[in-house]
Order: C-alpha cells, then structure tokens, then sequence
C-alpha cells in the first residue's frame, strides 16, 4: 500500500503503452490493446495478453485498440486501459491518487485533449495534465531545446507523425500527419492483396515490415516467406516478397513523411533552418526504426538525419524528465 502519491508519465500511444514512474523510471510497456467479452461485456484481457489475441478470436470476443492515430477513439476502453495501468503500477489500495502527465500528438484538439484527461481521472487519477509529443520526444532524446538554437525532431509513432521545430523550451512550427506503423503494415498488407490476390493478417504485415522493410535500397536485397489466405480458393498459400517490392509499396507512405518535414522546414525561420542544418534532424519513435529512413530523409531534405539512441522510449523518457523538472508545457501554434 502507498502512503504518498505518486507522478506518473503515461505515453499511452496507438500501438503501445509506456509509463514512467518519477524515482523508478519505465516500470511498465504493453501494447495498447483491450480484449473484450461481447456476450458478457467486460474486459477479459489487457496488454501483452490482449495482443496475442489479434486475430485469433471467437465471434463473441473482440480485441480493440482504444486509442486511433493518438487519440482516444474508445474512451470507454481506454479508461479500463488506464485503471489496469493504475492498478499494475500504483497498487490496488493506494491511499492517495497518481498525478498523470500524458503525452497528445501535436495535432490533437482541445476536445481531444480533454477527452484524454478526462479518461485519466475517470480511470483514478487525481490531477491529469498533457505535453505534445514532439516537445516529450525531444527531451527524451537529449536535445538542448531549452537554448536559443533550432531543434528538428521527428517522431514516427504507430498512427502519427509529429514534425517540430522547437527553441527556448517551445515549439516554434509543427505538423502532425495520420502515417506511422499501423499505416505502414496496412500498406504491406494491401500490396499483397492486390499483386497476389492474399489476404494476410495485421501481424504478418508487421513482421514483413521489421524482417525486409526498407525506406531505401539495402546494400543487400533480401527475400521472405509468409503465408496467407488465396482470396480465390479461399486455402492457404505461401508467396515470396522481396525487400525491393516492400520498399516500393511504401514509398507513397514515406514520400507523404518527407513531404510534411519538408514543409515545415519552409516555414522556419531562416536562423532556426541555420541551426538545424548543423545539428540535424532527430527521429523518435517506433516508425523511426524503419531501415534507412534516416538516408531518404536526409536526402530529401539536404539535412543530416540521425535516428535517436532508444527511439522508442524517447517520449515515455521526456515526460519524465518533463516530471522531474516541473516544467510548465506551453501551448503551440500548428503550422
């Protein structure tokens, strides 16, 4: 039992949870996925246990993923999603209620961003505040935002991308865009019902993406092996995919990234553009860990691109940080 309450930094995004805790650090990472008994209508599985499930459940079980492109799309399930990571990480009978910082995509609404606060203190917060996800994934990755210097991060989550150019703790210019992991399997998986007439499944479409996705030519060309479901015949049928034909069908995918970074580099202002030139675009998030998105981004934009060191615990490590240092997060203009 707690006797004291406790700060807890919550990256609750569409495909996984992250939470950190202040004096433990990130105690806990779980996809963000909600099993749920539809003939009794109650939640029989959260996590790692509901995500097993994807795909292989009975008509009266439904496995649902509260969050959508970074927002509550289910705020019924994303409460039970925010009590069981109460529960996990404060105990069950605690004295006193956490305080929450959750991390929303920089493209979020005011009634988004309530919505999210509102499903905290539903689910047993007693104060639920938020920070953008690009000002959490900046610090998470170390860059000296809080110096009069420009600072371009990119972060690639499950179903956004945040583009930000931040300075003197702020952000100056952002874009959000509705493209990161979740779209790129979903683009893996229509090429392959459209080239060989297979159906295949959301885990199978990511595994491609990890075994031989690429977002420029690899130095080695690879093939893989999957299985799937003949949409003629309606049996089971082996196919071979090659990284060059994966890296095709994502390019419409990256090429709309690059086209959001590009046009938030436009709209910088020239001294912030100096600045980022020299230090480099930084790369956060899951989606980030693409092979060689680094390169197209560089060489799309003519800037040094890096990927940071643990890109997918960047944003659950800024709100942290942002926690430690009781940091007052502004407000931002969207580009």
């Amino acid at each position: 039992m707690l006797h004291f309450s406790q700060d807890i930094g919550i990256d609750l995004g569409t495909s996984n949870v992250r939470v950190h805790v202040q004096g433990k650090g990130v105690v806990l990472r779980e996809p963000c996925v909600v099993a749920v008994d539809l003939e009794k209508n109650r939640v029989i599985s959260i996590g790692q246990a509901a995500a097993e499930m994807l795909g292989r459940v009975p008509p009266h079980i439904e496995v649902v993923q509260p969050m959508v492109d970074g927002v509550i799309a289910n705020s019924t399930v994303a409460v039970q999603m925010l009590e069981h990571i109460f529960r996990k990480v404060c105990g069950a009978n605690r004295l006193f209620k956490p305080r929450v910082l959750l991390a929303v995509p920089s493209g979020a609404t005011s009634v988004q961003t309530r919505a999210i606060r509102h499903s905290a203190i539903s689910a047993g917060a007693g104060t639920a505040e938020t920070i953008e996800e690009p000002m959490a994934a900046a610090l998470g990755a170390g860059l000296p935002i809080a110096a009069a210097g420009g600072n371009l991060v990119v972060d690639v989550g499950g179903g956004t991308t945040d583009i930000a150019v931040l300075s003197l703790d702020g952000i100056v210019i952002s874009r959000s865009i509705a493209m990161g992991g979740i779209r790129f399997d979903d683009t893996i998986a229509r090429h392959v019902k459209g080239r060989y007439n297979v159906s295949i499944g959301d885990r199978t479409a990511e595994e491609i993406k990890i075994a031989i996705g690429s977002a420029t030519s690899l130095a080695s060309e690879t093939k893989y092996d999957i299985r799937g479901r003949d949409l003629v015949t309606g049996l089971p049928r082996g196919i071979t995919l090659t990284s060059t034909e994966v890296r095709e069908a994502l390019s419409e995918a990256l090429a709309q990234i690059t086209l959001r970074i590009k046009s938030v580099l436009e709209k910088t202002p020239p001294d912030l553009v100096s600045d980022i030139m020299e230090r480099g675009i930084t790369l956060t998030g899951g989606g980030a860990q693409l092979r060689n998105l680094d390169r197209l981004i560089s060489h799309t934009t003519n800037v040094p691109t890096h990927l940071a060191a643990d890109p997918m615990s960047c944003v659950v490590l800024g709100i942290g940080k942002a926690l430690s240092e009781g940091r007052c997060i502004p407000t931002f203009p969207t580009a």
